[in-house]
C-alpha cells in the first residue's frame, strides 16, 4: 500500500471554498482510478507548531504503485494539479509531497 501525503501552502487569498473545490475534485478520483482507495483532506492542525506555512494538505491511499502512476496520469489530476500549483506560494515550490510504502 503506498501512502501519497500532500501539504499545502496556499495563498493568502486562496478561499476555502477554492480549496475544497480542488479537493473534492482529487478526491471525486476514488473508486474511478482503479486502485486508488481513499483520499481525505484539510487545514493543518500544526499542534507541534512546525510548519505553520503548510495550511492544508491531503493523504491518498493507494494499492501499489501502479494505481499512483495511473493517478498522476488522469486528465483530473493534471487539471487539479496544474490549479494547486497557481495556488501555492511559490508555485509548485508551495508543495511537498512525501510517499511512504505501508
Amino acid at each position: 500500500m503506498l501512502k501519497h501525503c500532500v501539504f499545502l501552502n496556499f495563498k493568502n487569498n486562496f478561499s476555502e471554498d477554492e480549496k475544497k473545490d480542488i479537493m473534492t475534485g482529487l478526491a471525486g478520483l476514488v473508486g474511478v482510478v482503479d486502485g486508488m482507495t481513499d483520499m481525505t483532506f484539510g487545514p493543518n492542525l500544526d499542534f507541534e507548531m512546525k510548519t505553520p506555512d503548510f495550511d492544508y494538505g491531503f493523504i491518498v491511499t493507494f494499492r501499489d504503485r501502479a494505481a499512483h502512476l495511473a493517478y498522476e496520469a488522469h486528465s483530473t489530476h493534471v487539471k487539479m494539479g496544474a490549479k494547486l500549483v497557481a495556488a501555492c506560494t511559490g508555485g509548485a515550490q508551495g508543495i511537498t509531497v512525501f510517499d511512504l510504502e505501508t
